[in-house]
């Protein structure tokens, strides 16, 4: 272990290299990990419920990886997708496709290196989870080109980055019960109503440029309807309760996200730019309070 450790310590890149594996990170949104955040907390959510609490360390490993691989391709295949409408829209015109320091052939490229890596993790497991991984990578490449054609993109990202929790469900059981199916809804809501906040960021710039999202949609009762969403979501969060009898360790974690998200709509009442922003970064801890209160109801 030392010999590896001296050896890729003695590896010296050149200026032109860092700064390009600079630019994939960035490209791949390293640098941001609010996005692994709320597709992991999901994922552990699932490998706790469907472990009864006791998860392998090889499953949370493969999975914990799984998600930043996953997430990073998602990015690399978003961006490749609105390469053309990036430099229009002020947050994301510095972005590396958007500049044109990464061209569209590196970027496909570390989509396709990213995927197969993230499909040799999910090898190592059994073939229902295989198959649901081929249906998850399928609807994650769907995504970006959504917002061409239908105001509820954030519908597909929501079936995307909720494909980790009957995967977890079928790694640890080899079924998929009922009970998952819930939680899969719930945070699909979930998702619907986060990323419609994302999407309150640049919703004056997407309709310049003609990208459709539910934020746009729902107009001048868009907090109005993420409100209702957030409240289907928890009451579905209750039902999941129910379903595995947890105690009231999990009862109370859903009480204090109900207390973040009231605030999330509270700080974002004027609509003001940073502030959605800040409300969607915010759903990182209603994710963490969530999986605390079923790590503390499993273990109790």
């Amino acid at each position: 272990m030392a010999e590896l450790y001296s050896w890729v310590k003695s590896i010296k890149l050149s200026p032109t290299w860092q700064y390009r594996l600079r630019q994939y990170g960035l490209l791949m949104r390293v640098d941001k990990p609010i996005g692994i955040f709320l597709l992991l907390w999901p994922t552990l959510w699932a490998l706790w419920l469907a472990a009864d609490g006791t998860p392998s360390l090889s499953l949370i490993v493969i999975f914990s990886i799984g998600v930043f691989l996953t997430r990073s391709a998602g990015c690399v295949i978003n961006d490749f997708a609105d390469r053309n409408f990036d430099g229009k829209v002020e947050r994301t015109k510095s972005r590396p496709l958007a500049t044109g320091v990464v061209t569209e052939k590196e970027a496909l490229a570390l989509f396709v290196i990213l995927s197969l890596i993230a499909f040799g993790l999910v090898l190592m497991l059994n073939s229902l989870s295989i198959i649901l991984s081929v249906i998850a990578i399928a609807i994650a490449m769907a995504y970006p080109f959504m917002k061409r054609v239908t105001y509820f993109p954030q519908v597909v990202l929501g079936a995307a980055f909720s494909m980790s929790i009957p995967m977890a469900f079928a790694a640890t059981n080899n079924e998929i019960p009922e009970s998952a199916w819930l939680l899969y809804i719930a945070n699909l809501l979930w998702v619907l109503a986060y990323d419609t906040l994302y999407g309150m960021v640049d919703k004056k710039d997407d309709l310049k440029v003609g990208i459709k999202s539910t934020a746009i949609l729902f107009g001048e009762a868009d907090l109005q309807i993420i409100a209702t969403i957030q409240g289907f979501f928890l009451f579905g969060m209750l039902l999941v309760g129910g379903r595995f009898e947890l105690n009231y360790w999990y009862y109370i974690s859903l009480l204090v996200a109900t207390g973040l998200i009231v605030w999330q709509l509270y700080h974002c009442r004027k609509r003001q730019r940073e502030n959605c922003f800040t409300a969607f970064l915010n759903n990182n801890w209603v994710g963490l309070v969530i999986f605390c209160g079923i790590l503390l109801a499993k273990s109790s």
